[in-house]
């Protein structure tokens, strides 16, 4: 598993103390793109719909496109391709189609939306983002977990080995059941200046904990397929 430090880390010196890592920038927050560009060893870009949609904000994709156009170049530079919150999956597919960038983007599936789409999604793209959304809005709740074993159960009775998915805002599932490929969050950038905690300690705690290569599908989920 791949765990992705969110940004912007401050100061600049705890930000180079991950030297080697891998990072998520927002299209929100994009100050330290260029750094993690220089020190990090993949970055993930992500186009800021979750912190647009809490705030109300609009939303202009054309910049985005052209923001992670500038650092797409980049052979493990990846970016999340635009999403709409609590939106159907027309308008999701819509802005799907309109990306410019080929594989060097990753679509979103958000749990309310049928397995199916997923499914298909995965037939298609390189890699998958999972947003947790509506009632599963809350990772590791109750909810969460049934509907997440049951995508898993899905993934493995149709796919001979588990697709490259991504888990939006999932560090905390790093060690958990669950073989997502790639987790992101910004606990490091919120909470590396608490008292004993460091930025570098922190990274060092999440990368350490992986999740399983294989999916072992769950006897009470099994009556869904």
């Amino acid at each position: 598993m791949i765990h992705y430090h969110g940004t912007p880390i401050t100061p600049i010196a705890e930000l180079l103390t991950l030297a080697g890592r891998h990072f998520c920038v927002s299209h929100m927050r994009p100050d330290d793109v260029k750094r993690c560009h220089s020190i990090g060893q993949s970055v993930m870009l992500d186009n800021g719909a979750f912190s647009k949609w809490k705030r109300g904000a609009q939303t202009n994709w054309e910049k985005y496109y052209v923001w992670s156009d500038e650092w797409l170049d980049y052979p493990t530079t990846w970016a999340v391709i635009p999403d709409v919150i609590d939106a159907g999956t027309q308008e999701q597919d819509a802005l799907i189609r309109e990306w410019p960038h080929g594989n060097k983007g990753a679509p979103v599936w958000h749990m309310d939306e049928p397995i199916h789409r997923l499914l298909s999604l995965c037939e298609t793209w390189d890699r998958v983002c999972v947003g947790s959304t509506a009632e599963y809005a809350r990772v590791l709740s109750s909810p969460w977990c049934f509907r997440m074993d049951e995508a898993f159960n899905q993934i493995s009775f149709t796919f001979k080995r588990i697709p490259n998915l991504h888990m939006l805002r999932g560090m905390q599932l790093s060690g958990k059941h669950w073989p997502f490929s790639s987790v992101d969050s910004t606990d490091v950038a919120q909470n590396h200046h608490l008292k004993h905690n460091t930025a570098l300690a922190m990274a060092t705690r999440w990368d350490s904990a992986q999740c399983p290569a294989r999916w072992e599908s769950r006897a009470e989920q099994l009556i869904m397929l």
